[in-house]
């Protein structure tokens, strides 16, 4: 049994009310509390500093839950890393730069809702040119090599907005979760 913080990062703006990202987030809850000690944050609703810090101290795996602005995380989540990422908490100096993480005995998993295809990250003739999705988010897989977080394999849901497939990324959710939980759901057949 594992001790998993699921971080809403989704930011309202305009017409993006964060349904889907909710959903996902309910949906790894359900998944995953009969097997593990659950928390979440949603960070819309706002957060206080020193609570989101020793979550991740009690935290074993963060899964981030976020829609992609921009090619990146919306700036509510980002202004969350900068207030709760500190220094000395999570992070020191080192003799070699990024090599001062604290965090060395936590996992990670980047979940993330994009409004581009699969074919524009797998093909090298569309806009990310092959790279595929974890080349993409290289900086978010960057920020939690310098706190110490060793990856666990990333998920996305594409098109979700010309061509959304609720029912579709539920499942593949729910199958992510359970081959990279593989272990405790083996103990529990």
């Amino acid at each position: 049994m594992k001790n998993i913080l699921i971080i809403n990062g989704h930011q309202q703006y305009r017409s993006s009310e964060g349904k889907l990202n909710n959903t996902l987030m309910e949906n790894m809850v359900r998944v995953l509390r009969p097997h593990h000690n659950v928390n979440t944050t949603v960070i819309q609703n706002g957060y206080n500093i020193e609570e989101e810090q020793k979550k991740f101290y009690w935290a074993d795996v963060v899964i981030y839950q976020t829609p992609i602005y921009w090619f990146s995380v919306p700036g509510l989540l980002k202004t969350y890393m900068d207030e709760v990422y500190a220094y000395g908490t999570f992070f020191t100096g080192s003799e070699q730069y990024g090599a001062g993480g604290l965090l060395t005995d936590k996992k990670y998993m980047l979940s993330t809702t994009w409004n581009a295809p699969s074919s524009a990250f797998e093909r090298k003739d569309q806009f990310f040119e092959g790279e595929g999705l974890d080349n993409v988010l290289s900086h978010l897989h960057r920020i939690h090599k310098f706190l110490g977080m060793k990856p666990l394999p990333s998920f996305s849901c594409y098109d979700v907005i010309k061509n959304p497939n609720i029912d579709h990324y539920i499942a593949n959710l729910e199958q992510h979760l359970m081959e990279v939980f593989t272990d405790e759901y083996v103990a529990a057949q």
